[in-house]
């Protein structure tokens, strides 16, 4: 009996490019998620001055021979840590024309012709989930999300799998090679301010996430179309990262949104910047110190908006995240059990909801 042949998810692309007035049903989000829902263009208008900013945090006062120069930077940092979770990072030191030529390769790619791209699709039925790929429905309500992408492992080198990377453009394993290793020289700076924020010694957090051998740095590329109906979708919904750091990279064009004092704020665009997130790992390790915030994606009508996402996550499960018994006390005792990463993934795969959030935490 031949085995039936299920055709390829449909792409958001190619729904977008068709000309279509509405979105289909399964894109519409429920009025339950539509507070502050709209066009992220006229989302970030609405944005003044006086409004909730996060924070810039300059990272050059940490490389002062200044000690006094160095503290106040890293109480900058444990301050956007504790308070937002959230910040835009400036003079991290990667090199600007470097930025420019990951954005240049990761458009080249999605500048492809849908065909093309799907040479390199994942299946995550077969739990391959490297590759091109949608969101398939897989919580509750069913709903899609208005979204393409391409997720692959970036670092340690050892254990990429290049065959799964782009072929095209040429130059794109070159430069996203370049990119890890220079990242990855920012990960190890940025927890080591953290947890000299927290009272530790500079490399705690760095050693209890895997170190330089096993801590990964995973790479998705998100690919949002313009959306005809930007008030009724969501390019990801929300969510808090369950990676220890998640640095973000973007096109320029707005879109991530934040739920920060009972309400939902969108980030403006901060030139030469990395935006990095305080994931659910290191909300854990701190014992709730540092904050992973619930956030989600805007699209538009007018510009397609790409970003880069770049999640430092443990390994899976050689190592038990709890919180650090330096920082549990009879007056602050641990607000988390033990688990490792990957039961932690587990436990939030469902969880969609400002509610289901804070009930598991």
């Amino acid at each position: 009996m031949p085995t039936e042949i299920m055709p390829l998810p449909g792409r958001v692309e190619s729904l977008a490019g068709s000309g279509l007035a509405t979105i289909p049903k399964e894109y519409v989000r429920p009025e339950s998620e539509r507070d502050n829902l709209g066009d992220a263009f006229d989302e970030a208008l609405k944005l003044n001055s006086s409004g909730p900013q996060v924070p810039v945090v300059d990272l050059s006062g940490f490389d002062s021979p200044d000690e006094a120069v160095r503290a106040k930077c890293v109480e900058e940092l444990k301050k956007a840590a504790e308070d937002w979770g959230v910040m835009h990072i400036v003079n991290h030191r990667i090199p600007l024309e470097l930025i420019d030529r990951v954005r240049e390769v990761g458009k080249g790619f999605f500048d492809l012709p849908v065909e093309q791209k799907e040479k390199y699709a994942n299946d995550q039925a077969s739990g391959e989930i490297q590759g091109y790929g949608s969101k398939l429905a897989n919580n509750e309500s069913g709903q899609l999300e208005w979204e393409d992408y391409y997720f692959h492992l970036i670092f340690p080198e050892e254990k990429t799998d290049l065959s799964r990377w782009p072929k095209e453009p040429e130059d794109y394993t070159e430069v996203t090679k370049e990119f890890a290793k220079e990242l990855r020289v920012v990960v190890t700076k940025m927890l080591s301010m953290l947890s000299q924020g927290l009272g530790l010694e500079s490399g705690k957090l760095e050693k209890e996430l895997g170190g330089m051998d096993d801590l990964l740095m995973q790479m998705k590329i998100n690919y949002y179309p313009k959306c005809p109906q930007p008030e009724l979708a969501l390019g990801v919904e929300a969510h808090t990262d369950v990676s220890s750091l998640t640095f973000l990279l973007t096109n320029m064009v707005p879109g991530l949104q934040l739920y920060y004092g009972g309400k939902w704020v969108i980030a403006q665009c901060v030139p030469d910047s990395l935006l990095v997130h305080i994931g659910d790992t290191l909300e854990i390790l701190s014992n709730g110190r540092y904050r992973s915030i619930l956030h989600r994606s805007l699209v538009n009508k007018e510009r397609v908006r790409i970003s880069w996402a770049v999640f430092c996550e443990p390994p899976k499960e050689t190592i038990v995240l709890k919180p650090l018994p330096e920082l549990v006390t009879e007056v602050a005792p641990a607000k988390f059990p033990p688990r490792t990463f990957k039961q932690h993934i587990q436990q939030k795969l469902f969880k969609k909801t400002e509610e289901d959030f804070t009930s598991l935490k």
